[in-house]
């Protein structure tokens, strides 16, 4: 069975972008796209709720990020996207399915289907919402060396206490720490 697979990256004191939505204090170089190359040949669905897929959707196809970044760009733009939203109307970006409703039962069929992995990037709502029901099996939380004193909090909307088992980490030389949990 395919699992589904939260990576996230977050700042020391928990938030996954700025107050604004900003993401300008990600620690990304060489051995971080390395590790991003290696995440993107386990899995072949990108998940993302509306705000996260909106914002992927206007920076990866963009020419610059084509030349100055063609792997990942290519993999991002061809793989099988879908966008969970209640709000959005259409999506237009290569290869997504927009899904309204029946989150539970659409993320079930995927689960069974043969394939990779399914990932979702950021998408902390569509991610906590997941969690609510159990359906997630695996967090990849990518700690950053940086305190932003506010902004986003990781998981909001979180109903229950939910303990988790850490089975991995992984440093990296810029100071981020991976940490692989699953649901205990």
């Amino acid at each position: 069975m395919r699992k589904v697979i939260v990576f996230v990256m977050v700042t020391l004191d928990g938030f996954f972008s700025g107050p604004d939505g900003e993401l300008d204090w990600h620690v990304v170089d060489e051995e971080f796209n390395n590790f991003a190359n290696e995440q993107l040949a386990s899995v072949d669905t990108l998940l993302f709720g509306r705000v996260t897929y909106q914002s992927m959707a206007s920076y990866w196809p963009t020419s610059g990020v084509l030349e100055d970044d063609p792997i990942i760009a290519h993999k991002m733009n061809t793989f099988s996207k879908i966008v969970f939203s209640r709000t959005l109307e259409q999506a237009e970006w290569e290869n997504t399915r927009l899904v309204k409703d029946h989150l539970a039962e659409e993320i079930l069929q995927l689960k069974q289907q043969p394939g990779k992995d399914l990932i979702i990037f950021g998408s902390s709502t569509l991610s906590a919402s997941l969690l609510n029901l159990g359906l997630i099996d695996e967090l990849r939380i990518m700690v950053n060396p940086v305190v932003l004193g506010k902004g986003q909090p990781l998981f909001k909307g979180i109903e229950e206490k939910l303990p988790l088992t850490r089975f991995d980490t992984r440093t990296f030389q810029s100071g981020n720490v991976l940490l692989f949990y699953r649901p205990a």
